[in-house]
């Protein structure tokens, strides 16, 4: 019940991001939309479903749940906890829907949070946050399912990447994510304050701080992955020919 549970959340949340979307969108296109007050209790739902539903993932990888595919072919029986943990994030799967989480929760930071812009261009800057989470949350719905069952269940499991069984995957994918994801709050300011024509200093004192936290998070990110593939992978230290390194090194350098 916990696998159906968590893919029930992601269909949830993903409502949520669709009534986000359509709410704002109603707000820019009429003036004083009448399903603007909506919006904020929708990024808070839509966080708070997301968080639901990764946690539930990560427990079925804490009890080694057989049973779902992605814990049957990630994880294993007898592998210690914290790569049981680990392997959560550690595949395609579980890594799409900590993303999707961590750009849910901003969200709803941003609309618990953030008081010091016009209420109009607040709720265009979560309606923005909440089309780019449609985008992760038909991905996850249609492609890629973490919460996929397997019958019949295996005995054991197939286990972890033999790379990915270190302490690095604990750490480097997380702190990546929150920086990387984090910086999306960066584009949907500033596409909510264009949508509203509310494009000057106020905005960017608002939107600094974000960008701050999302950039600390990403050079911490960026920090322990090369680390990690300086003495796991090897390559003489060249970590940077991961081009996903690369796509995560760029908006470091941007914000």
């Amino acid at each position: 019940m916990i696998a159906e549970a968590g893919l029930a959340a992601i269909w949830l949340a993903a409502s949520m991001a669709l009534l986000q979307f359509i709410a704002g969108l109603t707000l820019l296109r009429a003036g004083a939309g009448q399903l603007a007050p909506l919006i904020k209790p929708a990024a808070y739902m839509q966080g708070a479903l997301c968080t639901f539903a990764f946690f539930a993932l990560m427990w079925l990888f804490y009890i080694t749940d057989l049973s779902v595919l992605l814990v049957a072919n990630n994880s294993h029986i007898d592998k210690p906890l914290i790569f049981k943990l680990a392997g959560t994030w550690g595949n395609h799967e579980g890594s799409m829907l900590l993303w999707v989480t961590i750009l849910a929760v901003s969200g709803a930071a941003i609309a618990f949070l953030e008081k010091r812009i016009e209420a109009k261009t607040l709720s265009a800057t979560l309606a923005v946050q909440g089309f780019l989470a449609l985008g992760f949350f038909a991905f996850l719905l249609f492609s890629s399912n973490p919460f996929e069952r397997m019958v019949p269940a295996p005995i054991e499991g197939a286990g972890l990447n033999p790379l990915l069984q270190d302490v690095g995957l604990a750490f480097h994918p997380p702190t990546l994510y929150f920086g990387y994801v984090g910086l999306s709050i960066a584009f949907s300011f500033a596409v909510g304050a264009l949508l509203t024509n509310q494009v000057g200093p106020a905005f960017a004192r608002a939107m600094r701080p974000w960008v701050l936290g999302a950039w600390i998070f990403l050079t911490i990110g960026i920090a322990a992955g090369s680390y990690w593939a300086y003495y796991e992978l090897g390559w003489g230290g060249w970590w940077f020919w991961d081009p996903v390194e690369n796509a995560s090194l760029m908006p470091w350098l941007a914000a």
